[in-house]
């Protein structure tokens, strides 16, 4: 596995207070939640309980109707080839099409919930979406019709079967909609929002959702930034008050409204949000640098963008941590002999221990023992501050092309990435992934801007978006991105391609120092 970051060893592990005392940065805070953002949530307060079970009950409903309009569209149609054949019986076309639904249902359910027709009743599409979806769904059944051989899926189906279909789900669905819209104002459900923003953008945004939006808003209040608004909202203090503001109530929502907020506040905010279980929602013209994460949400009175997690319901991040427990598991016992002889050279080149636990944030910035076989000597720890004027890396990391403090033993360990193989034991403990941001040293950490501490919102990895697009050739502020691409566009797919790439960058060994 590669070193993406050369960092300075220290042969007794240092404390926060250390780094502190040595002027070196802020203490060391935890970020809100100590849980990859990945992962599935726990149920949080009583507002989130109540979500879950309404979820639950809307994804039962819409698969019902869904499966009641794909069984009388498909009955309508075949009933009409048999009527137009002279060879109409009901039990025959209920039989054929018991025989058809299932997959039809499978492939039709399936991409209905990747087009968001699952979704909340705040973001759900409309019948243009659903329309072209079963469009989708019937010529993938065809194609699997023509592949499979199989004579009966004739022209009447095919069409008759999707008019006669559409018009079913869209119409039940389209029920379905008033019918919960009228419950939900008759018990007086309203979802709780906050604004954040300035005067002129909260008014626009206030005036926009009580004007035409599908979803009965109950704006509790803002937080400002500079300005005051024109309208009666409560001021429930500035943007920084936010999230203490959280811990208190239940709320649904954080609507931000205005164009200047600035990039490290908006990061926060969203991070602050989210552990939290809080929907964050922009206006168009908000962050800016965030609309590359974002995703329309249709049936607003104003466009809102919604800012998404990376994975739904923690599913593929458990797939995920399987993965990375068997495939460490099994490269451990693959690797047992160059581990053994990795030590063994490291016991009898220098004095020390074999293996240089270092105290790194992890998670939430939570501390833990990052193992590594030690590649520096003993003195090490004495040595750094000598060496900080010789720092070849801008922003918050130390790295030397050269160090004097590598042992020989040290700078091959390092220039073919096998000191890292023990983080294999961090992965195995789940304080480590085998694909994640880098764990930086507390000497870096201090170091760090408050816009790159994001980063900690996921385990931290042996390889990463670093190694394979740079290494230590790329400036940190270029890596702390990287990083932030890696968090926003994960998925297992990306994981496996990180991986993969890893072994040719570590035999290229480009960077690697």
């Amino acid at each position: 596995m590669p070193e993406p970051v050369p960092e300075t060893e220290k042969e007794a592990a240092p404390t926060a207070a250390s780094e502190r005392a040595r002027g070196q940065g802020p203490p060391l805070t935890l970020l809100p939640g100590n849980r990859d953002i990945r992962a599935a949530r726990p149920v949080m307060g009583r507002l989130a309980a109540r979500d879950h079970a309404r979820k639950l009950l809307r994804v039962a409903s819409l698969l019902l109707l869904d499966f009641a309009g794909l069984f009388a569209g498909v009955f309508a149609a075949l009933a009409l080839e048999a009527l137009a054949e002279g060879d109409f019986g009901p039990g025959a076309v209920a039989a054929d099409t018991f025989d058809l639904v299932p997959l039809l249902f499978l492939i039709t359910a399936l991409l209905f919930a990747g087009a968001g027709l699952y979704g909340p009743r705040e973001s759900r599409p409309g019948i243009a979406r659903t329309i072209t979806t079963l469009v989708r769904a019937a010529l993938l059944a065809a194609v699997f019709a023509l592949v499979t051989g199989n004579r009966d899926a004739s022209p009447w189906l095919l069409f008759g079967g999707l008019a006669f279909t559409a018009t079913a789900v869209c119409g039940l669905r389209y029920g379905y909609e008033l019918a919960t819209g009228r419950l939900l104002q008759s018990i007086g459900y309203r979802r709780r929002a906050v604004l954040v923003g300035t005067g002129e953008g909260i008014d626009s945004i206030t005036e926009a959702l009580g004007a035409a939006s599908r979803t009965t808003y109950e704006t509790v209040g803002y937080f400002s930034l500079e300005g005051a608004p024109r309208n009666s909202l409560r001021e429930l203090g500035d943007v920084d008050d936010l999230p203490a503001w959280l811990d208190r109530n239940l709320v649904n929502e954080v609507i931000v409204a205005n164009p200047d907020l600035p990039q490290e506040k908006a990061v926060r905010l969203i991070d602050e949000c989210q552990v939290r279980g809080v929907r964050v929602r922009i206006a168009p013209s908000a962050v800016e640098v965030l609309t590359r994460w974002a995703e329309p949400v249709p049936g607003e009175g104003v466009p809102l963008l919604e800012v998404k997690r990376p994975s739904i319901g923690g599913l593929d991040f458990a797939i995920k941590r399987v993965f990375d427990f068997v495939l460490a598991a099994v490269v451990l016992v693959l690797l047992s002999p160059l581990l053994l002889a990795a030590a063994l050279a490291v016991r009898l080149t220098s004095r020390g221990p074999v293996l240089h636990r270092s105290l790194r944030p992890g998670v939430g910035t939570q501390l833990f023992r990052c193992l590594k076989f030690r590649t520096m000597y003993s003195d090490a720890e004495q040595r750094q501050e000598e060496m900080e004027p010789l720092n070849e890396a801008s922003g918050a990391i130390f790295k030397i092309r050269d160090d004097p403090r590598l042992t020989p033993i040290g700078r091959f360990l390092r220039r073919n990435s096998i000191d890292e193989l023990p983080q294999l034991l961090n992965v195995l403990l789940g304080q480590m992934s085998l694909v994640g941001p880098r764990p930086l040293p507390l000497r870096d950490h201090a170091r760090l801007e408050e816009w790159h501490r994001r980063r900690y919102s996921v385990l931290p990895g042996i390889t990463g978006l670093w190694q394979v697009s740079g290494r230590s050739d790329l400036t940190f502020d270029d890596m702390v991105r990287l990083d932030f691409l890696y968090i926003e566009r994960w998925s297992v797919l990306l994981d496996l391609t990180i991986l993969l790439k890893t072994v040719p960058a570590v035999v290229r060994r480009r960077g690697a120092y």
